[in-house]
């Protein structure tokens, strides 16, 4: 279909003062085929009064429920659309956003889901930055490191949502990362590079609460996917939590500028430990250089693996050889020549039901700081331009 529905849920509980602004971005959209159902736990504050002055272009459902989860379940299950989102009762849909999710699943079929750009909202709603973690679809740091995607411009495929299976009420918090994991391990995500979502902070919110409870839950998540005790994801969140406790107890027995001197001392401890865990892990360089050993992930998939990039021209590079290992068993060596190049590597039935796990060793590399380069002290092998599946057209 060219126009397909898309059903969008708002979960809801007391959010009058805000509620308006959620309805009327999704009512304002330019997209003609919407169903928006509204799942209420409950209110008694005005939201039933304010739904009802838009009766006639949205369902409305009040009713307790075990939570946000649980609620958007119950919408979805009742929703008749082809694509699925949702939007919660404090933060806005972009102008367009809409219509650009369902060109971006015309323009990537393959797609489980799509997702945007966004903004960072004060409570009164005026943006106060663009949300800082987005990112072109990367399985290998969604699953290990960083829930990247800004759920308000998130979209996903009904099937796709029916065969991984609903959100897990068991998490609140990572109820959406963990959905986007199963969904990425299965099918690629698709991004688009266009602002589509808000999401408003204020005290209130439930992303500005949770503390130690929110802290374990991404690690349960996160062990659960990766199989890791301690996943790298779960440091740097956890680093983050611990630090906004502490300087949060610092503040009250310290006040003033007394107090400012150890924060920031805890800060930059925090940011030293989580510098350490990430480069434990990381390897692919915004700048497109690679270290000598990568990690990488692509979801399932039957077809040869195709990895395209550069050998600049460095003679301690000459000869640069790369070990390719998916899932535990070897491609094989390549040598790389230089300047551009692509691999085409044979990889089918290692990827046909799980996601491939790949390993990419390189033996050779040179630190930039030993030719003048002063802060540069990375070991670089070469660039990549993308990893992908050979018959995708997605660039990763």
């Amino acid at each position: 279909m060219s126009q397909p529905l898309v059903t969008i849920v708002t979960p809801s509980f007391n959010q009058a003062p805000y509620l308006r602004a959620t309805i009327e971005s999704v009512l304002s959209q330019d997209y003609p085929n919407i169903e928006y159902i509204i799942m209420d736990g409950g209110s008694t504050d005005s939201s039933a009064s304010i739904a009802a002055e838009y009766s006639s272009r949205l369902k409305w459902f009040s009713e307790k429920d075990r939570g946000q989860s649980h609620a958007l379940n119950k919408g979805f299950r009742m929703g008749k659309g082809e694509i699925l989102a949702w939007i919660n009762s404090d933060d806005i849909l972009l102008e367009g956003a809409v219509r650009r999710a369902v060109e971006g699943f015309q323009q990537n079929p393959r797609a489980g889901a799509v997702y945007g750009e966004g903004f960072l909202m004060d409570p009164a709603g005026n943006f106060t930055c663009r949300f800082p973690h987005t990112r072109p679809f990367d399985l290998w740091t969604l699953v290990h490191l960083s829930d990247y995607v800004l759920q308000q411009t998130l979209y996903f495929r009904a099937d796709v949502y029916r065969e991984v299976g609903e959100l897990r009420e068991d998490y609140h918090w990572t109820m959406d990362w963990d959905l986007l994991i199963r969904i990425g391990r299965r099918y690629p995500l698709h991004y688009i590079a266009h602002y589509m979502g808000a999401l408003r902070e204020h005290p209130d919110a439930k992303t500005w609460y949770g503390g130690k409870v929110r802290s374990r839950e991404i690690g349960r998540m996160l062990r659960e996917h990766t199989g890791m005790l301690v996943p790298p994801g779960w440091i740097v969140y956890g680093m983050d939590t611990f630090r906004q406790i502490w300087c949060g107890r610092i503040a009250k027995l310290i006040p003033g500028l007394a107090g400012e001197a150890p924060q920031m001392a805890l800060t930059y401890a925090c940011g030293i430990a989580t510098s350490l865990a990430l480069n434990r892990f990381m390897g692919w360089y915004a700048d497109g250089w690679v270290s000598t050993r990568i990690l990488y992930m692509l979801p399932r998939c039957e077809s040869d693996l195709l990895i395209e990039g550069e050998l600049p021209a460095n003679p301690w590079l000459d000869g640069q050889t790369v070990e390719v290992i998916c899932n535990g068993e070897s491609l094989g060596s390549h040598r790389l020549p230089k300047g551009e190049f692509q691999l085409r590597i044979p990889a089918r039935g290692l990827a046909a039901e799980e996601p491939a796990s790949l390993e990419l060793i390189a033996t050779h590399a040179y630190i930039p700081t030993h030719f003048g380069h002063l802060t540069d002290r990375r070991r670089l092998a070469y660039k990549i331009r993308r990893i992908t599946w050979a018959d995708w057209s997605l660039h990763h």
